[in-house]
């Protein structure tokens, strides 16, 4: 990283190299569609190269470029926010279609991603942090802004009620 905070290009590359994987599957986690999770990853990068020189040598990097991840997500959740509640005022002022008298042949099955969509976002980021990227307790405190406990009890809280909505669905 420090290479990188000097413009070396390829300390860049290898950087990049390093941590695309990683960051695309924690967007794709949060966002369930590879194209918007390609554009946040390159939002991302942007913004880590801003950041560049905020690193501090000797700090863990993950949690650093993991913070800078997580403040992405959340600028892009509220950005589709603003353009469903547009949306539904749209759609207020038009008719309402009829319902479809059968639910789909799927309806009783239900994904794990769809129910880690059901948990409170703070709740679902300690889940992804913790098992989709693999970071540790200390990396996952670090990135959100938080403590260890308290990402203890946003994960013991996620467990809970992750298996209170599987018992719901079956």
């Amino acid at each position: 990283m420090s290479r990188y905070q000097e413009s070396d290009s390829t300390a860049a590359t290898l950087l990049a190299e390093r941590l695309n994987g990683r960051l695309l599957r924690f967007f794709a986690a949060q966002t369930r569609d590879r194209d918007r999770a390609q554009d946040l990853l390159q939002d991302c990068w942007l913004r880590i190269h801003r950041a560049r020189h905020t690193y501090r040598a000797g700090e863990p990097l993950l949690p650093w470029v993991y913070a800078i991840a997580r403040r992405v997500q959340v600028d892009d959740y509220r950005k589709v926010q603003r353009i469903r509640r547009h949306e539904l005022q749209e759609e207020a002022k038009e008719p309402a279609a009829p319902v479809p008298s059968e639910p789909p042949a799927s309806a009783g099955i239900v994904s794990v991603t769809e129910l880690l969509e059901r948990l409170p976002p703070p709740q679902r980021e300690t889940i992804l942090l913790l098992k989709v990227s693999g970071l540790s307790l200390e990396e996952v405190a670090r990135a959100t802004g938080t403590t260890v406990g308290a990402v203890k009890q946003r994960a013991h809280r996620a467990y809970k009620n992750l298996r209170r909505l599987f018992g719901e669905e079956r």
